[in-house]
């Protein structure tokens, strides 16, 4: 499975890497980003080379552009479109999560999170990717 991970904190893109991977997620390539603005840049490229992504996992405060921005751009753009979007964010707020749903993320985790809720929010949505 190829996921991109973008969030603007090195650690907490190894934290929800390390999160798949214990979730028992069978990861063959991970793409991290730091803002949106990359995230862009890389789905650009992937779509060029036929090089989808399976998942994508969110932060929503970011520099530059961050998640919610990115993910409607990426709605905007026609880009991985049928790749399920979690967002990972410290904020819960209806308006975050509404605004995530109608741009098209299929999951919400907040943080801190456990192995035990990514797997339970992940594992759905490849089932039916």
């Amino acid at each position: 499975m190829k996921v991109l991970i973008v969030d603007d904190s090195a650690m907490m893109r190894k934290v929800v890497e390390r999160a798949l991977r214990q979730a028992g997620m069978n990861l063959t390539e991970v793409i991290q980003a730091n803002n949106g603005v990359e995230a862009l840049a890389m789905l650009r490229e992937s779509a060029s080379s036929n090089a989808a992504f399976d998942l994508i996992f969110s932060d929503i405060n970011m520099p530059m552009m961050d998640g919610l921005e990115f993910i409607e751009k990426r709605k905007q753009e026609g880009l991985a479109l049928g790749v399920p979007v979690v967002m990972i964010t410290t904020e819960g707020s209806t308006p975050n999560v509404m605004r995530a749903l109608a741009a098209g993320a299929r999951g919400y985790i907040c943080k801190p999170f456990t192995t035990d809720q990514v797997k339970a929010c992940v594992t759905p949505l490849l089932n039916v990717a």
